[in-house]
């Protein structure tokens, strides 16, 4: 894998990148999202479609899950766009390539991704090397978690204005935080310019789940142990809900990811299909 400066992403990021791509490279049209670029970036050893993550039947829930939420996300992020908004905040980007496939969108925004400073920094280094470099739209925001700095802090630092409404995503990142540091969170984007919006997921506790998608999350939950990023948070809806309300939204909503499946793959005669274990919370200031 290409790490030429900074520290090179964790697995997850990068086998959400390789999913997307696989989901272009085995799944036939129509193709919920078209992104090979997230691969670009990661430049993979050449065997990396036969690593037993990718195995196209195996895995094939995940992958469909991973292109559905990255395909709401950015019909949202269009909503808000043609309604006004004009900055798009992602928290824990990892390897999100919006910005470079739909610029005609993101152009139109001041898009901020928000991430750890040595993968941010590699991620710099890869879209400029590329060719694709960094618009002055785009700013990649390094924040130090482990160190406690305030990602808003950091945020503003950088240009964006907490007066002016904004989308917050949050997407593959509860499940490593605990709820104090999820509730956080909430709090300070609940506090910012009335008509924010907010989308994040977060994974359904193992008995909410179909039958057939249990071994999956087991699974996933021991590889994110092995790879010393443990899954520690669960919710149910009702309890997300709660905490949200709890942290200042009045206006909070659950998106079953069941829904999204209805959104974007109904009528598939591939049998393709998201799995079950992620839904969404939105929410608005």
């Amino acid at each position: 894998m290409a790490d030429e400066q900074g520290k090179a992403p964790d697995s997850t990021a990068v086998r959400v990148a390789l999913w997307r791509a696989m989901h272009v490279q085995v799944d036939p049209p129509p193709h919920v999202l078209d992104d090979e670029i997230g691969l670009r970036l990661a430049a993979p050893d050449d065997g990396w479609r036969r690593r037993p993550d990718m195995d196209p039947h195996a895995t094939s829930g995940f992958r469909a899950a991973v292109v559905a939420r990255a395909r709401f996300i950015e019909d949202l992020v269009a909503e808000q766009a043609d309604r006004g908004v004009t900055q798009y905040v992602t928290l824990g980007a990892g390897l999100d390539t919006f910005a470079q496939r739909k610029p005609e969108i993101a152009s139109r925004l001041q898009l901020f991704e928000v991430d750890q400073p040595g993968p941010q920094e590699w991620k710099r280094h890869r879209l400029v090397e590329l060719g694709y470099g960094i618009p002055d739209w785009l700013h990649l925001v390094p924040v130090d978690f482990e160190a406690s700095e305030s990602w808003l802090e950091r945020l503003t630092a950088a240009g964006f204005d907490p007066g002016r409404p904004a989308v917050i995503v949050s997407t593959g990142v509860t499940m490593y935080l605990t709820e104090e540091a999820t509730a956080a969170t909430l709090r300070q984007i609940a506090g910012l310019a009335p008509g924010s919006t907010l989308a994040m997921t977060f994974l359904l506790p193992d008995e909410l789940l179909d039958d057939a998608d249990r071994p999956g999350l087991r699974a996933s939950k021991e590889g994110a142990q092995a790879a010393g990023t443990p899954f520690i948070s669960f919710y149910t809806p009702q309890d997300m809900l709660a905490l949200a309300r709890a942290s200042g939204f009045q206006d909070a909503r659950h998106l079953p990811g069941a829904s999204l499946a209805e959104r974007y793959f109904a009528g598939r005669t591939d049998g393709l299909r998201p799995s079950s274990g992620e839904d969404l919370l939105l929410a608005n200031t």
